[in-house]
């Protein structure tokens, strides 16, 4: 299999699903008016051979989907024009809505020149992504510890609880706690001088379709803080190479120079901690749904072989990780990341965060690594 082949069997598997078909729950269940938007990438790392790798997008204005172009060295991708997701001044989410009008809405650039344009759905909890690293690399600078006590609301726990909760249970006063610390001790800051510290790290490392904009010294992220959906951005490619950085058994990103150092250093045991203890297996995975009427498999979730981060919202959900399987008939390691508009209005279930057409594609994605 190589590039181009992975590109069409991912573009065939998102078909297969019949996304254009999944119930709107804010127009009574009936099908979605505008086909949903999909950023899927996916790379796999098959020991004793080259990595090979994909990114594919689907939205109203490519309900077929397309591949987009990476290149040989898995550089960002370089043909798309990404548009920053946008809220209203109520914050919610008008791209989204039933009956959008595209061609009105005040879409700002993100990233890229090329000539179709992408609307980057909101990543949702999987920015939480971003301030792990965050924390792990002053963790690695000695600028803070995982052992460093931080206080919220009365409660004092050491910083390496805050990230595991925030990871693990995405728990969003865990974030609370740490992006006021990153404000604290100068990882990030309102850009008045140019940007922040995490910004800058992103874009040495290559990453352009990552940022964590207009955060706040208290520690305020959502959208009633100001940043929020239109501020907080990640495209699936570059969520997929932020964990190729991070995964220990990956082989050296082919888009930096050799020898380049590793971005994480001794911090990168816990940040894997974090990510192995993931218990929100309810988007590409389903460990947590189990037992559900329309319940299906998805990645594999057991015994932390998924060490992943989701996030989901009523208009989104996304999912990101690490796939090891060392064991059984088929061996595999690769890595996934998504970003969709499919949040909890277009569930099944009361217990559902999402059509349970993700976890389907979770398993179809699996299949294609095997």
């Amino acid at each position: 299999m190589n590039h181009d082949d992975l590109a069409q069997a991912l573009l065939h598997a998102v078909r297969a699903q019949g996304f254009e078909q999944t119930p709107d729950s804010l127009i009574g269940g009936a099908p979605v008016q505008a086909h949903p938007s999909i950023d899927l990438a996916v790379a796999r790392l098959r020991p004793g051979s080259a990595p090979v790798w994909a990114n594919v997008l689907f939205s109203r204005e490519y309900p077929d989907g397309f591949a987009a172009s990476i290149g040989t060295e898995a550089a960002a991708v370089s043909d798309v024009s990404f548009l920053a997701d946008l809220q209203d001044a109520n914050h919610n989410s008008p791209a989204w809505q039933p009956g959008a009008d595209w061609n009105a809405l005040p879409f700002k650039p993100f990233f890229g020149s090329g000539p179709r344009r992408f609307v980057s759905p909101y990543p949702g909890s999987l920015v939480k992504m971003m301030v792990l690293v965050g924390v792990a690399r002053a963790v690695d600078a000695g600028r803070t510890r995982w052992d460093q006590p931080l206080t919220e609301s009365g409660e004092t726990r050491p910083a390496g609880d805050w990230a595991f909760d925030m990871t693990a249970i995405s728990c969003n006063r865990s974030t609370d706690v740490l992006v006021a610390h990153l404000h604290a001790i100068g990882v990030l800051d309102d850009e008045a001088h140019g940007p922040h510290e995490l910004h800058r790290l992103f874009a040495s490392r290559g990453l352009p379709g990552l940022r964590i904009a207009r955060t706040r010294p208290d520690g305020g992220w959502r959208n009633y803080a100001g940043a929020g959906v239109g501020q907080l951005q990640m495209t699936a490619w570059d969520a997929l190479r932020l964990f190729w950085l991070i995964d220990p058994d990956a082989p050296p990103p082919p888009w930096l120079p050799a020898g380049r150092a590793p971005l994480l250093g001794d911090s990168a045991e816990h940040v894997m901690h974090c990510l192995r203890s993931q218990r929100m297996h309810h988007i590409l995975s389903s460990g947590a749904l189990r037992g559900l009427p329309d319940w299906c498999p998805g990645i594999p979730d057991d015994d932390g072989c998924f060490a992943h981060k989701t996030g989901n919202t009523e208009n989104y959900a996304s999912n990101a990780g690490i796939v090891r399987i060392d064991g059984g008939e088929h061996p595999r390691h690769y890595l996934v990341a998504l970003t969709s508009n499919i949040g909890s209005r277009y569930a099944t279930h009361a217990e559902a965060v999402t059509t349970p057409k993700l976890q389907a594609l979770g398993a179809a994605i699996d299949a294609l690594m095997q």
